[in-house]
């Protein structure tokens, strides 16, 4: 009875008003991204493109990177009228929707062989709306949240964000093999109706006044963009936390990015990839989502973190298993299902800490600065020449070296952990 009570007690915050708003934005704000990633690299591998060429994509993705640049439109601007109308945040959240669309369907109905210019801008255009999508959902759901359900809310915003990737992933896959690459972009814009959804359902969030220092454009600089900064900073270990958030994910996104091109070399089919891939290891990933709620629980914040970036460096040496094992499905699963679950209890303990840094005042800015920060080197990396060093290293010494690029994360992690500078979280009591 005491073990039912536990798993009731652990399940409960995440069926609760805010998580479930947390799931609807997160599966929009997973979309536009994987239009860009694995969908967009299998799709120019498909078309003869070169692999220095596919992986140069990636700086479609390296936009994400910049959001902290606009964050600061978004967390003091007002659009006008629709602001007036259903509030600052949900104006946005309508406006960012609105551009990711129709940035998306104007990559889908682009053939890359044609103009690989115009393809690579429409790209870029469907990075820079889902940026700017990932800043307003970051403010909204974080602000929904109490302190209390940060956990669950992470857990449940990465459970929405891996849906999205997942029915826009595999989905434009199936859709492309049968009706064409245009059908397929088009059907994914359906995924943001039910952020919508939440957003006329949970209402406009309340969050604590920003603070005015007069008025003129030298007064709103030092409002948008010096002080959300100057509170972050100001704060005992800043810099090397800002260190951790720089490197922490360099090994996982060099892998990642490359590794539909990977399969695509290893000569999986999209029928395949879509299944043992995408399909089985969506469940690695909702498992991993959920026992990494458990784990921020019973281990506390700092315990669960650091178990989870242990577990991503090892999912990356499992890639460098599968490059020697060849084409096998089984073993595509396995490897697949266990980065998942190692993804999906990193995206709840780390994604939690980065909330819980962030003052309510500026929320989308601190938050965009964290979240760009975690990935603009490995995204930069991949990006300038991570299809090289494939070409030259070939697989298996390409994934042992994103391995290797996962340890100084954990490293300084560990010296923060000791040095009493990861922020403490009331709402877990460690076993």
């Amino acid at each position: 009875m005491t073990a039912n009570r536990s798993l009731a007690a652990a399940i409960k915050p995440y069926f609760e008003a805010g998580p479930l708003g947390a799931l609807a934005l997160g599966m929009a704000s997973g979309t536009p991204y994987a239009m860009i990633a694995a969908t967009l690299t299998t799709r120019l591998a498909e078309s003869g493109i070169e692999k220095k060429s596919v992986t140069a994509f990636g700086l479609a993705l390296l936009v994400y990177s910049f959001k902290p640049l606009w964050a600061p439109l978004i967390d003091r601007g007002r659009v006008p009228v629709l602001a007036g109308l259903i509030g600052q945040r949900r104006a946005w959240l309508l406006v960012a929707i609105a551009l990711a669309s129709a940035a998306i369907a104007w990559l889908g109905a682009l053939d890359p062989t044609a103009d690989l210019a115009l393809f690579a801008a429409a790209a870029v255009a469907v990075g820079f709306a889902g940026a700017t999508l990932d800043i307003v959902v970051d403010a909204i759901r974080i602000e929904w949240l109490r302190a209390d359900q940060m956990g669950a809310g992470s857990g449940m915003t990465q459970y929405g964000w891996r849906m999205g990737s997942y029915l826009a992933g595999a989905g434009a896959l199936l859709l492309a093999a049968s009706g064409g690459w245009g059908l397929a972009y088009l059907s994914s814009i359906l995924l943001f109706a039910p952020a919508l959804v939440a957003a006329l359902w949970l209402g406009e969030p309340v969050r604590p006044p920003a603070p005015r220092s007069g008025r003129g454009l030298g007064a709103a600089i030092r409002d948008s963009i010096i002080a959300p900064l100057a509170d972050f900073l100001a704060r005992k270990g800043a810099w090397i936390v800002l260190a951790f958030v720089l490197v922490h994910k360099i090994g996982d996104t060099v892998c990642q990015l490359s590794v539909r091109l990977f399969y695509n070399d290893l000569g999986f089919t999209k029928e395949e990839v879509a299944f043992y891939d995408v399909s089985i290891g969506l469940f690695g990933y909702l498992a991993g989502v959920f026992l990494g709620g458990l784990l921020y629980k019973r281990l506390g914040l700092a315990g669960s973190v650091l178990l989870s970036l242990v577990l991503m460096a090892i999912s990356n040496a499992a890639y460098a298993g599968l490059a020697i094992i060849g084409h096998d499905v089984w073993a595509l699963a396995a490897v697949q299902s266990f980065e998942n679950l190692a993804s999906g209890i990193g995206g709840v303990t780390v994604g939690a800490w980065l909330a819980l840094l962030c003052d309510r005042r500026f929320t989308a800015t601190q938050f965009a600065l964290l979240s760009s920060a975690a990935a603009i080197l490995g995204r930069a990396f991949s990006s300038g020449t991570a299809g090289a060093l494939i070409e030259s290293l070939g697989y298996v010494n390409f994934y042992w070296l994103t391995t290797f690029l996962a340890l100084p994360g954990i490293l300084i992690f560990l010296w923060l952990w000791r040095a009493g500078l990861v922020v403490a979280d009331d709402s877990v009591t460690p076993a």
